[in-house]
């Protein structure tokens, strides 16, 4: 399988077909390969043949498109970021992945307007080992950590994922939710693009304005979807959500964080036409590792809903503490076994060895998930440690509160999540001060948001700030989680 050289035939089969459509830009398969291949080409001349890095700097724009296959093309993997991240948190990024170079779309965008094309340009080859893109997630010590995914290992994704998924050529139009730096986006992205499909991302912007995004639904026409339940869920709250807004609608495909029953029986109502995937994997796994379609005989049989059966080649275990495998029907940590799994962190080999081990000739990683093995299918029950999803990403409560502890006039602080429908709704911080300021506590808040959120992404801000003079302790001397949420719920 060669993904760029697929990619890249379409411009001379279907060269006036949208690739790529987001904020009512649009990006031709023609132009895809001609723009991706002058900024390759510039890429090459600039920037050394060493496999370093490029961090992509956006927000769901068509010119990021352009830069991840313009960074494959000159040899380089690409790390995709967040426009709107703290300018701290994308230099922590950069000098742990050692990235060569950070590519803004404004910088796309003149090299695109200055650059000529050179037509005896290169393709740099990528080997199965190479990294094809990293993908930074939370870390516990309050720095990201960067998952390297190789071409292999993409590659691999895409051969059970394409046919499961009855993604064909030229008829295929993905709904994609999930921004580049949520490793779910990776499916939305080269599902499309190997199948001359067309990608339509949903921005922020839309997201915040219901009469915008689904504006952007009904013109769509759309034939697959791709989202977290959250999202999901948000959409159903209207009750104009339904076929008649896209009637083309054929197949969601949630993944990212725990489906609650209600979601898939509402949806499977107003859409009747559609079948219902529910997949899971972490992004050490290559995006997805399970998946099942979720009938409603499923709906009626179990709750929690399976995640479902391992792709092709990989194995899910269940393991006890001692590393062994449990009987089906008991709970353990989920195994992931196979080349989906990563090799590692960039440039974190202690991270690595914690996280990543050796199991029968292949990679295998500790999720750090609970989940067993019922009636032949996987079922996640949540998280060993302090790790959650909310909203589809995945966020160490360690990396919040070791970014909390650094703000100027914080003592100590404990994050807890706020459970509702068995799933994460919401974040609370519990925080004593160093000082007392003579602010009300609202002001106070206001202003500890506004620093953390040059320290930490948005999302990983706590939506309530709870002052407290002391913590009330476990009896091995910790604070007590459960008591101080007793407290406040």
């Amino acid at each position: 399988m060669d993904i760029i050289a697929q990619i890249d035939r379409w411009a001379e089969v279907y060269p006036h077909k949208v690739a790529h459509k987001s904020g009512g830009q649009t990006l031709t398969y023609k132009e895809l390969f001609h723009q991706s291949n002058k900024l390759a080409d510039y890429l090459s001349r600039t920037l050394p043949d060493d496999n370093s890095p490029i961090v992509i700097l956006g927000h769901k724009q068509i010119e990021m498109t352009v830069g991840f296959i313009a960074s494959i093309k000159a040899g380089h993997p690409y790390i995709p970021l967040e426009s709107y991240f703290p300018e701290q948190r994308v230099q922590t990024v950069v000098d742990t992945a050692q990235a060569i170079l950070v590519l803004t779309v404004e910088k796309i965008r003149e090299v695109l307007d200055t650059e000529k094309e050179n037509p005896n340009f290169r393709i740099h080859e990528r080997k199965p080992d190479d990294p094809w893109y990293i993908i930074f997630t939370s870390g516990s010590t309050g720095n990201p950590k960067g998952v390297v995914i190789p071409r292999s290992n993409l590659e691999n994704f895409l051969n059970w994922t394409l046919p499961e998924h009855e993604i064909n050529e030229n008829d295929s139009i993905i709904l994609g939710q999930a921004p580049f730096t949520f490793d779910v986006s990776i499916l939305d992205l080269y599902c499309s693009l190997y199948r001359a499909g067309t990608l339509v991302s949903v921005t922020n912007d839309e997201i915040q304005n219901l009469k915008e995004l689904f504006n952007t639904f009904r013109h769509s026409s759309a034939t697959m979807w791709v989202s977290t339940p959250s999202f999901a869920r948000l959409c159903l709250m209207d009750h104009a959500f339904n076929e008649s807004m896209i009637p083309t609608l054929r197949r969601f495909w949630l993944a990212g964080e725990a489906l609650a029953p209600e979601i898939c029986t509402e949806l499977l109502k107003r859409f009747p036409k559609t079948v219902l995937w529910n997949a899971y994997g972490p992004t050490e796994a290559t995006v997805a590792t399970t998946s099942v379609e979720i009938t409603p005989e499923i709906i009626a049989k179990y709750n929690p809903l399976p995640i479902g059966y391992a792709m092709p080649g990989t194995q899910i275990l269940i393991h006890d503490k001692e590393g062994k495998t449990v009987p089906d029907g008991e709970r353990g940590e989920i195994i992931i076994t196979g080349p989906n799994v990563s090799p590692g962190y960039i440039n974190r080999p202690d991270l690595t060895e914690r996280a990543f081990f050796e199991l029968n000739g292949q990679r295998a990683y500790h999720t750090g998930d609970w989940g067993r093995y019922k009636d032949g299918m996987v079922f996640y029950e949540g998280r060993i440690d302090f790790q959650i999803k909310l909203h589809g990403y995945r966020i160490e409560i360690g990396d919040i509160e070791a970014n909390l502890h650094a703000l100027s006039n914080v003592q100590d602080a404990v994050v807890t999540p706020v459970m509702k429908d068995e799933h994460t709704d919401h974040l609370i911080a519990f925080v004593i001060l160093k000082s007392k300021t003579g602010a009300s506590d609202f002001e106070t808040m206001q202003a500890m948001k506004k620093e953390l959120g040059t320290r930490v992404p948005e999302y990983m801000i706590p939506r309530r700030f709870v002052f407290l003079n002391e913590f009330p302790m476990t009896s091995n001397g910790k604070a007590d989680r459960r008591k101080l949420l007793e407290n406040i719920l």
